[in-house]
C-alpha cells in the first residue's frame, strides 16, 4: 500500500514523505500520468497495476488550476490510464464548488456516482449515501443511512 502526500503541497511546502507530490499543477501532473506505448503493450508492467486509488477531495486541484484544465486532465490522463493499469479510481468531488459544466463532464465519464450528504428533511438530521448511477450493473437507488461511531468508523445503520 502506498499513501501519497497531496496535502503538503497545498501549504506551499515540499513533502518529506516517501511518496510525496511536488506540484498540484495539472501541467506537471500530466507528465506523470501519461500513457506510453509500453503501457499499452504491457499493461501489467505499469507502475501501479491492479491498484485502488482514492482521492478524498479531488476538488483541491481546482485551487491550483483553471477548472477546464483540471477537468481535461482528469478526462484525458487519469481516467484512460486506470483500465490500462487495471486500477480502480475513487474521487471525492465537492458539490457546489465547481461549475455545472465541470460536474456534467466528470459525471458523464464516470462508471459510477455515489453521493454522500447530510439529509435534514426527515425526523432530525442524518448522514446518508445513495448510488446515483452505476454502469453495467444492477444497483439499489434507495437512500442508505450511515452511522458514525465514536472512533469515526462509518457503517450502514440497520
Amino acid at each position: 500500500m502506498r499513501i501519497y502526500d497531496w496535502y503538503t503541497p497545498t501549504l506551499g511546502r515540499k513533502s518529506n514523505e516517501k511518496y510525496g507530490i511536488e506540484s498540484l499543477r495539472v501541467a506537471d501532473q500530466s507528465i506523470i500520468f501519461r500513457l506510453t506505448e509500453d503501457d499499452l503493450k504491457n499493461p501489467q508492467e505499469g507502475e501501479w497495476p491492479e491498484s485502488l486509488r482514492i482521492a478524498d477531495n479531488f476538488s483541491t486541484l481546482a485551487r491550483f488550476n483553471d477548472e477546464k484544465a483540471w477537468v481535461e486532465f482528469t478526462l484525458t490522463r487519469l481516467l484512460p490510464i486506470a483500465p490500462v493499469r487495471k486500477s480502480t479510481l475513487i474521487f471525492g468531488i465537492m458539490k457546489g464548488v465547481h461549475s455545472e459544466w465541470a460536474y456534467r463532464q466528470l459525471e458523464g465519464s464516470a462508471d459510477g456516482i455515489i453521493e454522500f450528504r447530510r439529509d435534514e428533511t426527515s425526523d432530525g438530521p442524518r448522514d446518508v449515501m445513495q448510488i446515483k448511477t452505476m454502469r453495467n450493473v444492477h444497483y439499489n437507488r434507495d437512500l442508505a443511512e450511515l452511522k458514525v461511531g465514536e472512533n469515526f468508523e462509518v457503517s450502514l445503520a440497520r
